[in-house]
């Protein structure tokens, strides 16, 4: 019990920055607002296909960000990262298969996956500080 108290403190002064604050969170929900605004001109009948996948993909990346620093524990405040990070992936190969079937040019694809490294690289970075914190 004395050690989940010591846990508890420790990870209150760890996440003194609030989420929002975060590099990684502010580009995550940049790439959020961009990847609505380009799904706007996918075709009708992937409305309920691609289109809705990939909004729901895009957003859950900066709500596991959001949602793990609420948390108690740096090991859970990880594994939402890690949440995060998948989420991530999961828009990459769904930008791949827009722009694949033209639905995105080559050079929003571009732009959209180099956000997204950045993204990817920034919070791995991250979970790796934590678990050095650990």
């Amino acid at each position: 019990m004395n050690q989940e108290k010591e846990s508890i403190n420790y990870w209150s002064k760890m996440v003194a920055v609030n989420y929002k604050d975060l590099n990684f969170f502010k580009r995550a929900h940049q790439l959020t607002l961009e990847v609505y605004k380009v799904t706007k001109d996918f075709p009708k009948d992937e409305q309920f296909s691609l289109t809705n996948q990939i909004k729901r993909a895009v957003t859950s990346i900066g709500s596991n960000i959001a949602e793990g620093s609420g948390r108690n524990t740096i090991k859970d405040y990880k594994q939402f990262l890690h949440h995060a990070l998948g989420s991530a992936k999961e828009v990459e190969y769904q930008l791949l298969v827009a722009k694949d079937l033209e639905y995105i040019s080559s050079r929003t694809y571009d732009r959209l996956a180099e956000m997204l490294d950045e993204i990817i690289g920034s919070l791995t970075n991250y979970i790796k500080k934590l678990t050095a914190k650990m």
